[in-house]
C-alpha cells in the first residue's frame, strides 16, 4: 500500500525544512496541513514556506484560497483525500506536515458526523460573542466541555463558537462527537513529530516573532486592518497588531502578546499531539538522527 507520512509538530518547530528535505529525498510532494498557510493574501504572520522553498518541492494547500472564502475542515478533508487518490497513483509516500492537528486528524481518520445546529442556538453563542467576548465563549466551552477546551485554539472564536453550538444543541460535549470511529483510509499513514526541548522551542518563537517584524508583519497587517473582521484574520500575529492600530497598546506591547499567545498555541499544540499515541516523536534538535529514522523505515525508496 502507498505510506501518507505525516510530519507535524509545535509551531516553530521547524517542520517545514525538515519535510522539505524528506520530500526531496523520497522524490514526493508535500500536502500542507496549515489551516493559516492555506490564504494567498497571509504570508509572513503564518511562516508560510517562502518562495525558495516551494521551488524546491510542490507543495498542495499553501496559499490556495482567499481570506474572503468559505473554507472548513470538511472541505479540506474532502480536497486531501481526492488530491491524495490522484498523487499515489505515481508515488509511493506523500509527506503531509503542518501544525494545525484538526486538519492533520480529517486525514487521517475523518471527520465525525457532528450535527446541524439550529439558527436559534447558533444565534445565541454568537450574541454571547457580541456582548461578552471570546473569553466568556473560551469560560464557557471550560465548563461544559473541559477536555476539548484543553486542546482547542481559544484565540480562534470559531472554533469556540462551533463547539459550544454543539454543546447546547445535543446536551453533548464537543469531544464526543470529534472521538468517534476513525475512517478506514485506502493507505499507510507513519505519524511523526518532532520534540524541543521547552525552553528552546520559546526561544525559536520569540526569535522567529522578531524576524516576521523584520519582514514586515507590521506592513502586512496593515494591509488587512480594513477586513481585520474576517474570521480568517482573526488569528496570531495579526490580532495583536489591529489593536496596535486601534490604540490599545504600544507596538511593543503587541510584539510581546505575540510571543506569548503563540507559546500558548504551541503549547496547545503539544497536548494534542501527546494525546495521539500512533505518533513516533522526534528529537528536532537532531535532525539528522531524525532522518536517519526515515531512512531505516522507507530505506527501501531512499538513496543510500
Amino acid at each position: 500500500m502507498k505510506t501518507l507520512i505525516v510530519v507535524a509538530g509545535p509551531t516553530a518547530s521547524g517542520k517545514t525544512a525538515f519535510s522539505i528535505h524528506l520530500a526531496k529525498a523520497l522524490h514526493t510532494v508535500i500536502l500542507s496541513a496549515d489551516s493559516r498557510q492555506f490564504y494567498k493574501e497571509m504570508s509572513i504572520g503564518t511562516a508560510a514556506p517562502t518562495e525558495e522553498e516551494l521551488s524546491q518541492v510542490k507543495h498542495y494547500f499553501v496559499h490556495h484560497i482567499s481570506i474572503e472564502d468559505k473554507y472548513d475542515v470538511a472541505d479540506y478533508e474532502h480536497d486531501a483525500i481526492s488530491l491524495l487518490n490522484s498523487l499515489f497513483k505515481t508515488h509511493e509516500q506523500v509527506v503531509l506536515t503542518g501544525g494545525s492537528g484538526l486538519f492533520i486528524d480529517a486525514v487521517c481518520k475523518g471527520i465525525d458526523a457532528i450535527p446541524d445546529v439550529e439558527l436559534e442556538v447558533r444565534q445565541r453563542v454568537e450574541r454571547m460573542l457580541k456582548e461578552d467576548g471570546i473569553d466568556a465563549l473560551a469560560e464557557t466551552l471550560q465548563t461544559l466541555d473541559p477536555e476539548y477546551y484543553d486542546i482547542v485554539d481559544r484565540q480562534n472564536p470559531r472554533r469556540l463558537q462551533r463547539a459550544l453550538e454543539v454543546c447546547y444543541q445535543t446536551g453533548r460535549t464537543f469531544t464526543s462527537f470529534r472521538l468517534g470511529q476513525s475512517t478506514k483510509r485506502e493507505f499507510n499513514i507513519a505519524k511523526y513529530a518532532l520534540l524541543w526541548d521547552r525552553k528552546r522551542l520559546i526561544d525559536r518563537i520569540d526569535k522567529r516573532v522578531d524576524l516576521m517584524m523584520g519582514q514586515g508583519l507590521l506592513a502586512e497587517a496593515k494591509t488587512f486592518y480594513p477586513k481585520r473582521n474576517l474570521n480568517a484574520l482573526n488569528t496570531v500575529g495579526y490580532k495583536e497588531l489591529f489593536a496596535y492600530f486601534d490604540g490599545q497598546c504600544t507596538l511593543n506591547e503587541a510584539i510581546e502578546q505575540i510571543k506569548i499567545h503563540t507559546r500558548q498555541y504551541a503549547k496547545r499544540q503539544m497536548t494534542w499531539l501527546r494525546r495521539d499515541t500512533s505518533y513516533q516523536w522526534l528529537d528536532a534538535e537532531e535532525f539528522d538522527s531524525g532522518l536517519k529514522v526515515f531512512r531505516e523505515q522507507f530505506r527501501d525508496f531512499l538513496p543510500s
